[in-house]
């Protein structure tokens, strides 16, 4: 997956993550790695916060001061490909693609696996066109048609990006029952949106649960959320925890973080009903509507 990633957003992160974490586990100061290099601590900055790549001799002498020169191959890889890559929603403008839901682009095309829970709606990887569009209209009233129509095909390009890979990731979702029975649009776009599920459901890739009424309170009454895990490769990357706002979106990246949003995952998993059942109970709704 690191090879195939073309994101220079994606890629220029992980570079700069990944020297932050060498750097800090060598018990590196920022200062004496910009020694290292002749540069300035601004310098260092600018590298771990992905405002700049390193050039490639001031990456290999970075990762010969901390102790991995070994991983210089690597590192120069995901250079080059941050310096040659392309952002595949570079077409959108600002107001479909605000700043802060770049990164999530990015990230979510290049990870290994995608898990969520959805408390409201139906998963916006899984969504119909007239579905997307009902919701988007319903969330977003101030917004005008061609400012729906936007939104509505950078959904749907979001699934060719992610679903439609030749690695696709795992993806594994779990469902409110409340947000497989909220009735978006007409009933006949429901009943559109819940034969779309069945047909994702075949995909050897995609796993889908429904957590029942029933299941009372549970790890995810304050909101849906999105977990993503990255490349092996990627030895100090924990993965990251995504929370989409009104405003805007919240990313939680450090792994006490991530593994509080993982845990809370799991236990939704185990509540729910089990994957093999998913589409007994999508039938079963369908009489029912």
């Amino acid at each position: 997956m690191v090879a195939s990633s073309t994101s220079p957003t994606v890629l220029k992160r992980w570079v700069a993550f990944e020297l932050r974490k060498l750097r800090e586990d060598a018990g590196i100061s920022r200062d004496e790695a910009a020694k290292s290099i002749k540069g300035s601590v601004q310098n260092i900055g600018h590298i771990e916060t992905a405002r700049s790549l390193p050039k490639p001799l001031e990456l290999e002498r970075l990762l010969e001061l901390y102790g991995v020169p070994e991983r210089s191959e690597f590192f120069l890889e995901l250079r080059t490909r941050a310096k040659k890559g392309r952002d595949w929603w570079i077409g959108f403008d600002e107001s479909t693609v605000p700043e802060y839901f770049k990164l999530f682009l990015g990230l979510e095309t290049s990870a290994v696996k995608i898990e969520s829970w959805d408390a409201v709606v139906i998963p916006g990887l899984f969504q119909t066109p007239d579905y997307a569009r009902a919701i988007i209209r319903g969330g977003r009233p101030e917004f005008r048609a061609t400012e729906v129509e936007k939104r509505v095909e950078l959904r749907m390009a979001r699934q060719g990006e992610v679903l439609d890979q030749e690695d696709a990731p795992h993806v594994w979702a779990v469902i409110s029952e409340a947000a497989l029975r909220l009735q978006v649009g007409s009933r006949a776009i429901l009943r559109q949106q819940w034969e779309r599920l069945l047909e994702l459901r075949e995909h050897p890739n995609i796993e889908m649960q429904v957590l029942p009424a029933s299941a009372g309170a549970h790890t995810g009454v304050e909101g849906g959320f999105i977990v993503l895990t990255f490349p092996t490769e990627l030895a100090h990357d924990p993965g990251c925890a995504y929370v989409e706002g009104r405003v805007k979106g919240v990313y939680y990246e450090e792994p006490d973080q991530v593994m509080a949003y993982r845990d809370a995952l799991t236990r939704l998993q185990v509540g729910a009903d089990k994957p093999e059942d998913f589409p007994g109970w999508i039938r079963g709704a369908m009489k029912d509507l």
